[in-house]
């Protein structure tokens, strides 16, 4: 009985996620028409802050909690799932275009504070001499206030980048009909809502199912409740994607790892600084490797075919058998 309870939380979850999502693109892209705001800075903006909800409420509640070793894990976790998932998936229904803005402004970024996030965080490892007989396990480093503060400096002045280049750079004018500004913002409130509960639901009845077939806490944690706290992106993307809004559905990704770091683990390393282990050490050489892939495939063609996609998919595929066997 308790299964099948937990079958349904699971299913209402999803269509909770595909409805919010359809929702939360309508609003936004609505809110994009009326101002003349082109739809990659929706997607880096208020689309990205929206979905990265559930991230921020599980980071800083365990940073508040004295929990805070999740924090870090569940920004390079989301961030590997956003750009190898969410961005295959993606390619594979709609080869994805991607801005030119994107590739000369945001991939970078990301890239840089990916590996500003790598480096600062591990100088003890690197000033050791005694690295390569370190514990998976073992703390090696820390993610202290002054890089949280860092992140946060870094993140505010992302966003008066992106204000000042929708206000210098208006697109033109849509024809059709444009949503009232009340109700765009009723779309994206309500999908909002319905996203970040979905994704509790989701996760909730998932881990419950999990844990009825014997699946260990580990392997919940590392595959049901990581793809749990990102099915927002995924969602929000995919539709975007089906609905042609590809500029907002690669934004979105960006924006999100964007978010993820600057402002998420920004804020939790504030509140508390956070451990890093050498499981954590592994884990954001790979996110920069990926970054560094995504930002190649992007900048040949500006686009992200399927073949890439694909690519992208088998990628996350092995460093979940990678981060299972170790």
């Amino acid at each position: 009985m308790d299964i099948f309870i937990n079958f349904v939380i699971l299913i209402v979850g999803f269509a909770a996620l595909i409805k919010g999502a359809d929702w939360f693109v309508d609003g936004s892209s609505g809110i994009a028409k009326i101002f003349n705001v082109p739809g990659v800075i929706i997607g880096l903006t208020i689309v990205a802050l929206g979905t990265s909800a559930p991230e921020l409420a599980v980071s800083t509640s365990a940073a508040i909690n004295g929990s805070n070793e999740i924090a870090l894990s569940n920004v390079v976790g989301s961030n590997l799932f956003n750009t190898l998932i969410v961005l295959g998936v993606c390619a594979v229904i709609y080869k994805l275009p991607v801005d030119k803005d994107i590739i000369k402004r945001d991939m970078p970024l990301n890239l840089l504070v990916t590996i500003i996030m790598l480096v600062l965080t591990t100088i003890p490892l690197w000033t050791s001499n005694n690295i390569l007989n370190r514990k998976m396990n073992e703390n090696v480093g820390e993610v202290s206030r002054i890089v949280g503060l860092i992140l946060l400096a870094i993140f505010i002045g992302y966003l008066i980048v992106l204000i000042r280049h929708a206000i210098k750079n208006p697109v033109e004018e849509k024809e059709g009909e444009k949503k009232p500004v009340w109700l765009c913002i009723l779309l994206i409130l309500i999908g909002v809502g319905l996203i970040v509960g979905g994704g509790e639901a989701v996760v909730h009845g998932a881990k419950n199912i999990a844990k009825a077939f014997g699946m260990s806490e580990t392997l919940i944690g590392l595959t049901i409740v990581a793809f749990g706290t990102s099915l927002p992106e995924l969602v929000t993307s995919v539709v975007a994607a089906t609905k042609k809004q590809t500029g907002m559905a690669v934004g979105n990704v960006i924006g999100s790892n964007l978010f993820n770091i600057l402002f998420i683990l920004g804020l939790s390393s504030t509140i508390h600084p956070i451990a890093v282990n050498m499981a954590s050490v592994f884990d954001m050489i790979i996110l920069t490797v990926v970054a560094i892939t995504v930002y190649l495939m992007s900048v040949r063609k500006h686009t992200i075919s399927r073949g890439k996609g694909i690519i992208l998919i088998l990628i996350y595929a092995a460093d979940m058998v990678f981060a299972v066997m170790r």
